[in-house]
């Protein structure tokens, strides 16, 4: 990972030319963070110098050191790529607080598909590079803004944003963060916001989800598929379809999943069709592409399939979402006839095109919150990476290793860590060579071995020829006999 140091977003040229001319100044004695130290004064004087401190404030120059030396790391998208564009930097600069914002200190981050789908450069959401990803996170407010009456310094929170939230210290409006309940550990409150509160709008409020139903929900095992079944779960008698790799089918089914399907080795309309002929009630759809069609004809009259993403589109064609849309539109050509005819519905959803419905998202966050306390939800954590490791994380997401949620974590990796990590690195590294090796070896062994086939070929066809001429010799002269 590169350890540069990047500029803080909130730092405009001024203050940097400030900070410049500062440093030609000779170090001063050390100061509070609000205001510099006074000049030595006369007793006589001390009373006026303090009212004027009160009431004037303090000249732009004189800044105080812990904002000149205040930095914190970050993870930034530096280009659209694989893993390694994904690099911890180091921004300097205290960030300002505008009225009605809050300074987090980042215990915790989510990692999304969405954050995935923003490295390849398909969700267009995400500001162009150079930027800081993360959806979620979860941490302690350490300073607050004008105006701002309902949250505290010491306040435990989880943090809803757009993105810039892979780092260690976020300033973001008030109203996305949300208090954490006693008892929730960091961890699950970095997992809780994007996975449930989308699972959540789109069972209830696109869904209607009531008693006796059923819901196909693909990538059971992920985030957004375990916080669904558990919401699932908190309506009575309802019938949960999940696929997931045979691997993972005890954990799920030990969540709620009624009957967990292998997508790898069986065809998942087959087996629904099984257990559930007449179809389902609600399809989650992430996929997209063929799933999309398969899922909308399991739908019984009245059913209804919300697209919620493209992880088929995550390996391949480099699209934005909205081409996205617009393709699997075209291929799936559900006119309005068809809708009718059907009796069945078409519902897309993204979180991240909601940002600035904050009453809806705060609604469904309450009532998540409210389940968690009660024990009916609780966000499982597949595994937790350090910044340094996002890389990791997120392989291990795209290669579909994970179930739940992958978390990381703004605390440094130790000396040993880096050690072990950078030991790992060289073994991975010496073991990729090998395999590379071996695919070479392997590849010029086939190679020689089609060759031989080919000169065996060559030699079968000369022994035919010469057969066929020895054969006509032979006939020649017994025509002529």
């Amino acid at each position: 990972m590169s350890g540069e140091d990047a500029p803080a977003q909130q730092q405009n040229a001024e203050e940097q030319k400030q900070q410049q001319q500062e440093t030609k100044t000779p170090a001063e004695s050390p100061k509070t963070e609000s205001k510099p130290d006074p000049p030595p004064t006369s007793a006589s004087t001390e009373a006026a110098a303090a009212a004027a401190d009160a009431d004037t404030p303090a000249p732009a120059a004189e800044k105080a050191p812990e904002e000149d030396t205040f930095s914190y790391r970050a993870l930034v998208l530096t280009g659209y790529g694989g893993y390694d564009k994904v690099k911890l930097q180091v921004k300097k600069g205290k960030p300002a607080l505008k009225s009605g914002e809050v300074m987090v200190r980042v215990k915790m981050c989510g990692l999304n598909f969405a954050d995935l789908m923003a490295r390849q450069g398909l969700y267009d959401r995400l500001p162009s590079p150079p930027v800081t990803p993360g959806m979620e996170c979860s941490g302690i407010i350490e300073a607050v803004g004008e105006d701002v009456t309902d949250r505290k310094v010491g306040d435990k929170v989880l943090v809803l944003n757009r993105s810039g939230l892979w780092q260690e210290v976020v300033v973001v409006a008030t109203t996305h963060t949300f208090l954490m309940p006693e008892g929730m550990s960091f961890e699950e409150a970095a997992a809780l916001p994007v996975n449930y509160i989308t699972a959540y709008m789109m069972l209830f409020d696109f869904g209607h989800l009531r008693p006796n139903q059923s819901v196909l929900v693909h990538m059971a095992a992920g985030g957004v598929g375990i916080a669904a079944t558990q919401l699932c779960k908190t309506v009575n008698d309802v019938t949960v379809f999940g696929t997931a790799s045979a691997s993972k089918h005890e954990v799920i089914s030990q969540g709620g999943v009624t009957h967990p399907i292998d997508y790898r080795t069986r065809d998942y309309v087959e087996e629904i069709r099984k257990i559930s002929p007449k179809g389902l009630d609600i399809v989650l759809d992430p996929l997209g592409g063929s799933d999309t069609h398969k899922g909308y004809n399991l739908l019984k009259p009245m059913g209804k399939l919300i697209s919620y993403g493209a992880a088929n589109m995550l390996a391949g064609q480099k699209k934005n979402l909205f081409a996205v849309a617009k393709t699997w539109y075209q291929q799936f050509s559900v006119h309005t006839l068809s809708l009718i005819q059907g009796n069945r519905s078409v519902c897309g959803f993204h979180l991240g095109y909601l940002d600035s419905e904050s009453e809806l998202i705060a609604q469904a966050m309450a009532v998540i919150m409210d389940l968690y306390k009660q024990g009916k939800i609780k966000p499982r954590i597949d595994s937790t990476y350090h910044l340094e490791q996002v890389g990791d994380a997120m392989r291990r997401m795209q290669e579909r290793h994970n179930i739940g949620k992958i978390i990381l974590t703004t605390e440094p990796m130790k000396e040993e860590e880096k050690k072990d990590e950078a030991k790992k690195d060289e073994e991975k590294k010496k073991d990729d060579k090998k395999k590379d090796d071996k695919k070479k070896d392997d590849k010029k062994k086939d190679e020689a071995k089609k060759e031989e086939k080919k000169e065996e070929k060559k030699k079968e066809e000369t022994k035919k020829d010469d057969k066929k001429a020895e054969e006509k010799k032979e006939e020649v002269k017994k025509e002529e006999n």
